[in-house]
């Protein structure tokens, strides 16, 4: 599956600054992994969060969040967010400072 490279190259420049970010293609698109853990990432057009289980609740309230529910089954702690909502600076680097700040808490892999 194809992903979008523009998100990718939007997704780079916020992360730039972390020698601890590393990219993988897995999920049929692209994901950035901080020491090890999934924090964001690229299927199709739809941005990927992981907002861990806690999050889980108030991350689907935000606008243009859903399920991410890549297996057909709902992956609790991980959201997709619709293009409409990470069209503005502003909202992709909300998303990805909260996948980061998650990502941040378990331990490397």
């Amino acid at each position: 599956m194809a992903f979008d490279e523009g998100l990718a190259v939007r997704l780079r420049e916020l992360l730039a600054d972390r020698a601890d970010i590393t990219e993988k293609r897995m999920f049929g698109g692209l994901t950035f992994l901080l020491s090890g853990n999934m924090c964001v990432g690229i299927t199709g057009d739809d941005l990927m969060v992981r907002v861990g289980p806690d999050g889980h609740e108030a991350a689907l309230s935000r606008p243009h969040a859903r399920v991410m529910d890549f297996t057909g089954r709902s992956l609790k702690g991980f959201v997709y967010v619709g293009p409409d909502g990470v069209a503005e600076d502003d909202d992709l680097a909300a998303w990805t400072a909260g996948a980061v700040a998650y990502a941040e808490t378990l331990p490397p892999r």
